[in-house]
C-alpha cells in the first residue's frame, strides 16, 4: 500500500465553511486553490489507498467543480463495481458519508432487478442482505414506485423491494478526529465491507442490459 493519504487537514473545514450559502464567483475563485489542495486532493489520495487493497476498487473518480454551489460544499468520489453499481463517498462539513448504490439504471436493468427479486432464491437472499445492512445502521432508499409493478402480484412477500427502481444503502461515518489521520482509510474499508454483499448481489443480478 502506498500510504498516500494522511488525512484531511483541519483547515479543509475552514475552506468549506467559507463556501457555505451561495458563494459568488469571486469567493469561489478566492478559495479554489485551497479547496483543491485541502479538500479534493486528499479524497484522491484516500481512494488511491483504498484501491490498493482490492483490484475491484481500482476504477474510481473524484468529482471536479460545477456551477451549483453544492458541488463546492461537498467533495464526492465514487468507486465503480459494475454498470451503475458503485460505492459513493462524500466529504463535507458534516464529515464523511458512504453509500452503496445501484441507480440511474440502464434500459432493462430494472426488469432484471425485479426478476431477481421475484425469484425465490435470489429474492430471499436480497431481502436478508438488505435487512442485515439496515441493522448495521444504513438507511435504505432509492427511486421507489407507489405501487407494485405490473405483472407482479400486489401481495408478493417482497413487494417493497419490487417497487424499487434503484437501491441505495447509506450512512454517515461521522465527523471524528480520524478524518484528519490515515485511519480514515480503515474506516472506509470497514464500511465498504458492510456493503459488499449487497453490491455483489447487484453485480451478479443487475448486469448491463444496454
Amino acid at each position: 500500500m502506498r500510504g498516500q493519504f494522511t488525512g484531511w487537514p483541519e483547515q479543509a473545514m475552514d475552506v468549506l465553511w467559507q463556501l457555505q450559502g451561495e458563494p459568488n464567483q469571486a469567493i469561489r475563485e478566492r478559495y479554489r486553490a485551497d479547496r483543491e489542495r485541502l479538500v479534493r486532493q486528499p479524497m484522491i489520495a484516500l481512494l488511491n489507498d483504498v484501491a490498493d487493497t482490492d483490484p475491484r476498487y481500482e476504477d474510481f473518480s473524484v468529482w471536479h467543480y460545477r456551477t451549483n454551489s453544492w458541488w463546492w460544499q461537498n467533495q464526492g468520489g465514487v468507486i465503480r463495481l459494475g454498470r451503475k453499481i458503485e460505492i459513493g463517498l462524500r466529504f463535507s462539513l458534516d464529515g464523511l458519508r458512504i453509500q452503496g448504490a445501484w441507480w440511474y439504471p440502464d434500459p432493462g436493468q430494472v426488469d432484471m432487478f425485479r426478476k431477481a427479486v421475484a425469484s425465490e432464491g435470489s429474492g430471499r437472499e436480497l431481502s436478508a442482505i438488505v435487512e442485515d445492512v439496515r441493522k448495521k445502521g444504513y438507511d435504505i432508499s432509492g427511486d421507489v414506485m407507489k405501487r407494485p409493478p405490473r405483472g407482479y402480484p400486489t401481495d408478493h412477500s417482497r413487494t417493497n423491494l419490487l417497487r424499487h427502481r434503484s437501491l441505495i444503502a447509506a450512512r454517515s461515518l461521522g465527523c471524528e478526529d480520524w478524518l484528519h489521520t490515515p485511519e480514515a482509510v480503515a474506516q472506509v474499508l470497514s464500511a465498504a465491507a458492510d456493503l459488499d454483499t449487497l453490491l455483489m448481489w447487484l453485480v451478479r443480478h443487475v448486469k448491463s442490459a444496454a
